[in-house]
């Protein structure tokens, strides 16, 4: 089969598509898969035929299961992923009422509020910190010593705590 062009992968063709076509099916469980998967095993015949012509129908075989297991993997490994997606839309939590919004906005005010009565030095901590800076960011934005940051920020949460109490106990 040096020229795929020729008589010979046309006869080739006829003898055997619906022999490879009727395994795909089999196998695959989906005659307009099976189709196309045939289609497929056939164009690679055309673009990469065997050396040996006489092997025709080994290399057939061989083709189509391999081409017809992938396929299959294809299919489970899209089940899943629409498995999983809709797991994390089931999980997906709805988004928050105006109210929700509201009370939220009113909490982030009060933190505001009670982190502007620390210590300056206290609130750029604790602000780096829940911004997502590391120890060493902070010692370097704040000049300090690396080992101190931990201390630092320990008594600046103390602080923070001690005054929202106080500001809590006044409201009620």
């Amino acid at each position: 089969m040096d020229h795929p062009e020729s008589e010979m992968f046309r006869q080739v063709f006829y003898e055997h598509y619906s022999s490879v076509r009727r395994k795909l099916a089999a196998l695959v469980r989906d005659e307009a898969a099976a189709d196309d998967l045939a289609q497929e095993v056939f164009l690679r015949l055309y673009r990469n035929p065997p050396e040996e012509s006489g092997a025709i129908g080994a290399w057939l075989h061989r083709v189509l299961t391999r081409i017809g297991y992938d396929y299959m993997d294809k299919k489970v490994r899209e089940r899943r992923l629409l498995a999983k997606q809709e797991t994390l839309l089931d999980e997906t939590p709805n988004p928050p009422s105006g109210e929700e919004v509201l009370l939220r906005r009113l909490d982030q005010e009060e933190v505001r509020e009670w982190l502007e009565e620390l210590p300056e030095r206290d609130r750029q901590a604790l602000m780096l910190r829940y911004s997502g800076y590391s120890y060493a960011e902070i010692a370097e934005e704040l000049n300090l010593r690396p080992p101190l940051v931990g201390t630092l920020l320990h008594r600046a949460s103390l602080k923070l705590r001690q005054s929202a109490g106080k500001r809590l106990a006044q409201t009620e």
